[in-house]
């Protein structure tokens, strides 16, 4: 997966935006203005890409003890947040998709029903 896949991928979810928040390195990407995944450019051109993917705290903890490209989020809530490895990893792009989807799903879950249901 390279970044432009990864971008594609999640622009192509529903009421997506990309953001440069914190400054011009590091890509977020949010669902109705709530963070679900975000990467450091530079990282992915250096070949030390990740990402930062939320996830349900009993699965992440599986996640990391199953695979080494999966560690606690970096500059992220450690319980509530992983940094995924995607360049000279262990993890499978059908996995790395999988845990988009579910960061993405972590976070509608915590959305407001009435905008839960728009989606």
């Amino acid at each position: 997966m390279n970044i432009e896949d990864y971008r594609n991928y999640c622009m192509n979810k529903k009421e997506v935006t990309e953001h440069f928040p914190f400054d011009d390195d590091v890509l977020v990407f949010k669902v109705c203005n709530k963070m679900f995944a975000l990467a450091s450019l530079s990282k992915w051109e250096n070949g030390e890409g990740y990402i930062n993917l939320k996830c349900n705290p009993d699965y992440a903890e599986e996640l990391r003890v199953e695979y080494e490209g999966v560690t606690p989020g970096y500059h992220m809530h450690k319980r509530l947040w992983n940094s995924v490895k995607i360049q000279n990893t262990d993890l499978s792009t059908k996995l790395i998709l999988e845990l988009i989807d579910h960061s993405y799903d972590e976070v509608v879950k915590g959305l407001p029903k009435k905008v839960r249901d728009s989606l």
